[in-house]
């Protein structure tokens, strides 16, 4: 997504084909045929053959589960400077605030987070995904991993 396209919820969602479309569907088949080529013919290189197509997706998996976490972490501490700035003297709010929450907020406008908050704190937003819905004047981010 270019850096200047216009983000909204419905279309915020990442397809990175590389990814999405080649290397993990491709890996997957891998190990499919890997293991019933084991269960065909049982040996050492059938089963080391699954083995290692077992371990990479595997190593892919937790590749891109370990960068979402850090995106997560980074997006945590942007979203707390932020909003110690938009909320001076609400620290013990933000604090109450989760991961997910912030996560979700990091899409809204300056203007709106304040009521996101709120709202958050009252309970009426749970889950990322509430929170990004209830964003009005959205706040693009296509550098997201």
């Amino acid at each position: 997504m270019a850096g200047d396209s216009v983000q909204t919820y419905a279309n915020h969602r990442r397809l990175l084909v590389p990814w999405h479309v080649v290397a993990l569907p491709i890996l997957g088949a891998n190990t499919v045929v890997q293991i019933i080529g084991f269960i065909q013919a049982p040996g050492l290189e059938s089963a080391w053959n699954a083995v290692v197509a077992a371990a990479l997706v595997t190593a892919l998996i937790c590749a891109r589960w370990m960068t979402l976490r850090m995106q997560d972490r980074i997006i945590r501490l942007e979203e707390t400077l932020r909003l110690e700035l938009l909320l001076p003297g609400r620290n013990h709010d933000i604090e109450r605030l989760s991961r997910d929450h912030l996560v979700g907020i990091r899409f809204a406008s300056d203007a709106e987070v304040p009521h996101l908050v709120d709202r958050i704190l009252a309970g009426e937003l749970v889950s990322r995904d509430d929170v990004k819905r209830a964003v009005q004047h959205w706040r693009a981010d296509h550098l997201r991993a």
